[in-house]
């Protein structure tokens, strides 16, 4: 009896450590990924895509819960019949930032990479590219042989919405790349001997063809590092700079959604590969702006030392569709220069104020099913 007392006690403490270890989940999660994106597929489960994990192109994972994820393999090859990117350029071709959207029973993968047209051979030559395949896991195939279209300057980090308008439009970074800004912190760098110029990456914003095809009309600059040091959000804005790390300020990794009647577009600045990166938000009554930036910003940053470089997210909900995550990459002390994945909380309050409850590190609690 004794024996038999003492294995179900011991079955009683698995089956309570299992339902504990189910009920909690602790950042960064196992998974190595800059730019996170996450798509929820209806009567499906979620897909992870991201920057890294893959050659030549995009990984992705899957998950039910949003914390324990599947390695999908590589869903999309730059050398794919209609690849138009050039694996051999800088960056091993600067495959960043895939974000996947299911439209009209298809998904479009939209991401980053080196334009293998580059008469003039510049460093950075990004391009925004789209590709089409039957299931999230793909295989992806480009629809063009060529970008989306070529607006003259290096571009990075689309992001799509959808509108109930039935509109569709794209946004975008112009890169920093031979983009000499004025400024006040401009001036201030050269003053202080520490950089000649400062380049500057802006979001854009412009609507796209119903087929992805191209562009209708000309892009609009939605976004940019504030001009004034006076600005209230100058400093966060700016750390790159008056860290005396780099001579560029970013906006960048922008993600657009909307909550009654008003847009939040969500973005990053400062050096992604530092420990200042950092997001904040903006908010607009239209799709193409104006924005005005939020009061609370930065809303997601390093936290203490332990965990640095938060940015670039995506939004997505929990199972129940109740609660609404930040998803995004980071590092920590312990993974080192490696950016991985973290998902936590965020919410709009009453008064239309966006938070982002982390970065975390302590159990948290499992999405809502």
């Amino acid at each position: 009896m004794k024996r038999t007392a003492k294995i179900l006690a011991g079955l009683s403490l698995l089956i309570c450590q299992h339902i504990n270890a189910q009920s909690t989940y602790k950042n960064p999660l196992p998974v190595e990924f800059g730019d996170p994106y996450v798509l929820q597929v209806k009567g499906d489960k979620y897909y992870m895509y991201g920057t890294g994990n893959a050659k030549n192109g995009f990984a992705a994972y899957s998950s039910a819960d949003l914390v324990n994820w599947k390695n999908e393999g590589q869903v999309w090859h730059a050398g794919n019949k209609n690849g138009w990117s050039d694996s051999t350029a800088a960056w091993g071709g600067a495959y960043w930032a895939p974000e996947v959207y299911e439209y009209k029973g298809k998904y479009y993968i939209f991401y980053s990479a080196q334009w293998k047209e580059n008469p003039t051979k510049e460093l950075e030559n990004f391009r925004i590219g789209v590709a089409v395949a039957d299931h999230p896991t793909g295989p992806f195939t480009d629809l063009n042989t060529k970008p989306i279209f070529d607006p003259g300057y290096p571009v990075i980090d689309a992001n799509v919405l959808f509108d109930k308008s039935g509109k569709i439009y794209l946004y975008y970074s112009r890169c920093c790349y031979k983009h000499a800004v004025k400024s006040e912190v401009a001036t201030w760098a050269r003053e202080k001997g520490w950089f000649n110029e400062i380049e500057e990456s802006w979001v854009y914003g412009v609507e796209l063809k119903p087929d992805f095809s191209g562009v209708i009309g000309e892009p609009v600059m939605l976004l940019r590092p504030p001009v004034k040091m006076s600005d209230k959000q100058a400093e966060w804005e700016s750390r790159s700079v008056t860290s005396k790390e780099v001579n560029r300020r970013w906006t960048e990794g922008s993600v657009i959604f909307k909550k009654g009647d008003i847009y939040y577009m969500m973005y990053s600045a400062n050096y992604f590969g530092g420990k200042n990166y950092a997001v904040g938000y903006a908010t607009s009554k239209s799709p193409l702006g104006p924005f005005k930036k939020a009061a609370n910003n930065p809303v997601l940053q390093k936290n203490g030392g332990i965990v640095t470089g938060t940015g670039h997210n995506s939004i997505t909900y929990s199972p129940d569709g109740k609660e609404m995550f930040c998803v995004y990459h980071a590092r920590t002390s312990a993974t080192g220069d490696k950016r991985v994945v973290f998902i936590d909380k965020m919410k709009i309050l009453k008064d239309g104020k966006l938070i982002v409850e982390g970065p975390t590190t302590t159990p948290q609690a499992i999405p809502a099913k």
